[in-house]
């Protein structure tokens, strides 16, 4: 028997459940398969992720910005507290098609961050409120279901909603990094294999963006649902 916070046996909860591992297992497939994939091609040249990186930081005149190694697959990002791209060892060290597009898509962040891009410092000031409103809000929807408030339900599900915005928020930020990775390896001269590689991972990788977002929607209107029959009882 599936109990969802104090609501009781509830199929709509279980099936939202359901589609959102469907959702996480199908898309992480997916990058995974389509990142190995693309591991096995190599670049012209013998060039790393990081030597793309680092020509796509000069040629786009962003200076400073550090590359260093991260340990795990597919960890890759950019701290922009630090300036420093953070690579994968196969990424960091490996001249692979996929390399190159993981590599320019942190750089993009690097280059949103030089270039003021507004997507970018609205997530920045979400990230604050988010790691404490990701945790209060369970602990104050547990309250309201215990003492029976709905103006604490209510209030969970406003600080709930800052962890959907963060997420929908992020969306833009990621299909432009990689706009800009792409954009910059089509003019790179890598060859119209490394492009298509790259348009490949770089989608692939989007659509976890994707299914997270539509998870915490779904999430969110599963609970303004809830919360208004629980008041409505």
């Amino acid at each position: 028997m599936y109990y969802g916070y104090g609501f009781g046996y509830d199929p709509l909860y279980l099936a939202l459940v359901i589609i959102s591992t469907i959702l996480g297992v199908a898309t992480q497939g997916y990058i995974k398969s389509t990142y190995a994939k693309w591991s096995k091609v190599p670049l012209d040249g013998a060039i790393t992720g990081a030597d793309v990186a680092r020509r796509m930081l000069s040629d786009q005149n962003v200076g400073g910005v550090g590359i260093e190694g991260i340990g795990g697959e597919l960890t890759d990002n950019y701290d922009p507290r630090t300036n420093v791209l953070h690579l994968s060892g196969a990424n960091l060290h490996g001249g692979s098609v996929a390399s190159a597009a993981v590599a320019c898509h942190e750089a993009g962040h690097a280059v949103q961050h030089a270039r003021n891009y507004v997507p970018v410092k609205i997530r920045s000031a979400l990230v604050p409120v988010v790691n404490f409103t990701s945790n209060a809000w369970v602990l104050v929807f547990i309250l309201g279901m215990a003492v029976g408030q709905a103006g604490l339900l209510t209030l969970a599900i406003a600080l709930f909603a800052f962890s959907v915005l963060f997420q929908i928020v992020t969306l833009p930020v990621e299909f432009d990094a990689s706009r800009r990775a792409v954009a910059y390896i089509e003019r790179s001269g890598l060859g119209p294999q490394a492009v298509r590689g790259a348009k490949k991972v770089l989608t692939a990788a989007a659509l976890t963006y994707v299914a997270a977002a539509l998870v915490s929607v779904l999430q969110l209107l599963y609970y303004i649902a809830r919360a208004q029959g629980r008041s409505d009882d």
